[in-house]
């Protein structure tokens, strides 16, 4: 179904705000026209209001919060990226923020104030009643990244004896539901969880049957000190929508919902990518040049040194790069086809890991595929560069030594991307953090020692 509502753009089959909307917003910002701004904001969702505040820059940003007359809703505060979530609090004003923070479930809450300081922590916690601030709190006293602090604490939750009847006139008459939820959690006498019900199951059975009667045959709980990666990875392989989070007694303390384990999933990924290219997981296309070159040139500096190693090799074969002059413009062929095989193979294992699907068990079989995958793609260029060498070059002892470089390295380059993130993955370190550097490095290596010792060899 096509979005018609202003701010979509139908040609782009994106759900986006219209780059057209977007220029008027900046001109009526620039303008300072209220009444304009307003207009072309009041059809727009949270989401897309989000999105735009992230892509206006920092001057207009700021104009946009004073000259808006709307209010920065829990909805839109959820929305907006975390590396200028704290930069538009500062700007609301105390009772805005509050009302947006009461409006908040905990789970966001929890994710807006873990990485705030003291007072702006406490700024935030003091919005809150008495009841959502102690939940806000027990949130925060599990581990970093765990899925205590992923877990909503407003759960839905019924004795497991009750009917069908009492159930529905139970959640009738409560004002503190969840605007979202997708089971009635059963619990025992010591809120221990033994089962859930979907809301469709509820809905359709009898008022007489018994919540335990219409409960779904699979049923699992997750520690509230899980790690909220494995949280994510239990959704996707096992398609819950959602489950109950219990403490270190079994106890309900909360419940996680399929839409925040896939935020993780996404920003799991996301980060692999990042890491992948060297970039900083923290940077953000509205970060200043500055901001941007400081995250990056730690990398570029580490990239300096691992690349004096290519230099070093080179350097030992001199005398066979002076003597024959057109090896220094066909070395890069062989590095740079290796370096984009050792990338292939690289991002493959690292999604593999990321996924569980790379393991011990499946690890000899991966780096066979690799091994022979390599083989097979190094004799196909062999081919190719050895009929080049011929024909170009007219002569054949070069295309051999393009050949056998091709091969060798290809062969590197397969097994490289495969092994070097599996050696850092058993190390305890972040595979797509290092592993990048590493495999360029190898393939730029062995393909210039490969290249020159063989022409050394067949050619001097």
């Amino acid at each position: 179904m096509t979005d018609t509502r202003q701010g979509a753009d139908p040609d782009d089959g994106e759900f986006v705000p219209a780059r057209a909307v977007i220029a008027d917003i900046e001109e009526a910002i620039d303008r300072a026209d209220q009444p304009r701004l307003d207009a072309l904001l009041e059809p727009l969702h949270p989401a897309d209001i989000a999105d735009l505040i992230e892509q206006l820059n920092l001057a207009r940003r700021r104009e946009f919060l004073r000259l808006w007359s709307g209010e920065i809703g829990g909805e839109i505060l959820t929305e907006i990226d975390e590396a200028i979530r704290e930069e538009v609090i500062e700007q609301l004003p105390h009772d805005v923020l509050a009302e947006a923070v009461r409006e908040m479930d905990s789970d966001d809450v929890v994710d807006l104030v873990e990485d705030m300081e003291g007072p702006e922590r406490e700024t935030i916690l003091a919005a809150l009643d008495e009841s959502d601030r102690a939940a806000v709190e027990q949130s925060l006293n599990w581990p970093e990244y765990s899925a205590g602090r992923l877990m909503q604490s407003e759960v839905v939750a019924a004795p497991e004896h009750w009917t069908v009847g009492e159930t529905i006139d139970f959640l009738r008459a409560e004002d503190w539901l969840p605007d979202q939820f997708y089971h009635v959690i059963l619990v025992d006498p010591r809120r221990h969880p033994v089962g859930y019900v979907t809301l469709g199951r509820l809905l359709s059975s009898q008022r007489t049957a018994r919540l335990r009667d219409i409960a779904e045959d699979s049923f699992r709980t997750i520690s509230a000190r899980q790690d909220e990666g494995d949280v994510a990875y239990a959704f996707n392989k096992y398609h819950l929508i959602s489950a109950p989070v219990v403490d270190d007694h079994d106890r309900l303390v909360g419940v996680i919902t399929i839409d925040d384990a896939m935020t993780v999933l996404d920003e799991e990924h996301e980060e692999d990518i990042l890491r992948l290219s060297g970039v900083n997981t923290d940077s953000h296309v509205s970060d200043s040049a500055l901001a941007t070159a400081r995250q990056r040139l730690p990398w570029l500096v580490a990239n300096l040194f691992t690349a004096s190693l290519s230099a070093l090799v080179i350097a030992q074969f001199e005398r066979t790069i002076a003597a024959l002059v057109v090896l220094a413009a066909l070395m890069p062929i062989v590095a740079s086809t290796g370096g984009i095989a050792g990338t292939q193979s690289l991002a493959v294992a690292v999604r593999a890991l990321a996924t569980r699907d790379l393991n011990r068990s499946t690890a000899r079989r991966v780096i066979k595929r690799e091994l022979f995958a390599g083989m097979l793609n190094g004799v196909g260029l062999a081919l190719i560069l050895g009929m080049a060498g011929l024909l170009v070059f007219g002569d054949l002892r070069l295309g051999v030594v393009l050949a056998m470089a091709m091969i060798v390295n290809q062969i590197v380059a397969a097994l490289g991307g495969v092994m070097v993130p599996l050696t850092l993955e058993r190390m305890g370190l972040d595979p797509a953090l290092a592993s990048g550097t590493f495999v360029t490095t190898l393939t730029d290596v062995m393909g210039f020692l490969a290249f020159l010792g063989f022409a050394t060899w067949l050619l001097i």
